[in-house]
């Protein structure tokens, strides 16, 4: 439904995750039986969780770490980890700078250009620990990056970018070709991001295994401030969806989709599945483990750039490990920990036995579902009052 917001300006209201709740089911599973697997091509994931591919989330360690867990960690090619030897320097200089400093820092560090034979060797040192490796590029290196990670070894490439469509309008050079760069890879690509129906359809088109749907919602993104792009996560994630599903009615080839950004908690998470994702990519939760590189900080792809930055360094601690967050014990009482259990709970009380049927779980619009009776939490700050 569309609302007008001025003379004969109509929009639509679009959903974020406090907006909406999920409602029990008329049946309930025992949450140890239910499957979360997700599959994406030929790779098959126990757990539907990728780690994003942010320089203060993923390096090498922790994709082996990530990948032992049963998710994925996604290593960006884009950053420190191939632009110099021995990355765990350079990530102690940004954990360090005051907060005035670290965008200008990042920046600085960031001018140095990609040594193509890191790419190898990363993905080479992700795959001798007998994990799936994926790794991620902008666009306008894809053609070049994707051929030497293939070599490698690599098993998922992803092209990302903060708008992606299948058509793009350049004069000064030539567009970056999606649908031929799918055809002559070997290994699934993986492609992002978007938030709409019609892309998110056009995109499956031309042969992606995977879409990533979020603009702008992620911890250390700054996109919707700076360039007001982006559409909430829930009505993005419902309309890319309802295109995955139209798609392979269509076709009978399933492409998953991933919501990538704005999950803070196991609620989150469940409702992105509830409202149709097949998996979710997270970055500031996984931040915050003991195997991150970050340090307790975290910071977006696009804070590097050198005339318009999207992104900032923002601390977010160290609150356990990688399997504590994933599969607990909880430390804490936000739901930040232990997100494994906090879906397959969810699942279980919502009568899902898999994802595809926690994607047909009743939604309902709950405004109130952060507030109602929570007033002691919120007056001390615990809880869901933090």
């Amino acid at each position: 439904m569309s609302f007008f917001i001025g003379r004969d300006r109509q929009a639509r209201r679009a959903y974020g995750f406090d907006e909406i709740a999920l409602v029990p089911g008329d049946l309930t599973i025992n949450p140890d039986e239910v499957d979360t697997r997700l599959s994406i091509g030929p790779i098959n994931l126990e757990i539907p969780f990728l780690a994003s591919a942010m320089d203060g989330v993923v390096d090498v360690a922790f994709a082996i770490a990530m990948g032992k867990q049963g998710g994925l960690g996604v290593l960006n090619l884009d950053g420190v980890n191939t632009r110099y030897e021995n990355p765990r320097e350079v990530l102690n200089q940004i954990a360090q700078a005051s907060p005035e400093e670290a965008t200008g820092l990042v920046q600085e560090i960031y001018q140095k250009p990609v040594k193509k034979e890191l790419i190898a060797k990363r993905v080479s040192e992700i795959k001798a620990a007998k994990v799936s490796c994926a790794v991620s590029t902008i666009p306008q290196n894809a053609d070049e990056y994707g051929l030497i990670a293939q070599e490698a070894g690599c098993d998922l490439f992803v092209v990302q970018s903060t708008v992606t469509t299948v058509r793009h309008q350049a004069k000064k050079y030539t567009p970056f070709n999606i649908g031929a760069f799918c055809k002559k890879m070997k290994i699934p690509v993986v492609v992002g991001n978007c938030v709409t129906y019609t892309v998110a359809s056009e995109l499956m088109d031309i042969g992606v295994s995977g879409l990533l749907i979020g603009v702008g919602p992620g911890a250390a993104c700054t996109t919707r401030g700076v360039l007001g792009l982006g559409v909430p996560q829930v009505t993005a994630t419902v309309d890319c969806a309802a295109a995955r599903d139209y798609y392979y009615k269509r076709t009978g080839r399933y492409v998953p989709i991933i919501t990538d950004g704005g999950m803070s908690s196991g609620g989150d998470i469940c409702k992105a599945i509830a409202c149709g994702a097949d998996g979710v990519m997270v970055g500031s939760a996984f931040a915050r483990s003991k195997e991150a590189p970050g340090q307790g900080f975290h910071w977006g792809m696009a804070t590097p750039h050198q005339n318009l930055p999207r992104g900032t360094r923002i601390q977010v601690g160290i609150t356990g490990s990688l399997e504590e967050i994933l599969y607990g014990p909880s430390r804490l009482d936000d739901g930040s920990q232990n997100l494994v259990g906090a879906l397959r709970t969810c699942m279980g009380s919502l009568g899902a036995s898999n994802i595809r049927e926690m994607q047909s779980a009743e939604i309902i619009i709950a405004p109130a579902i952060r507030t109602e009776g929570k007033i002691f939490q919120r007056t001390q700050r615990i809880g869901m009052g933090k």
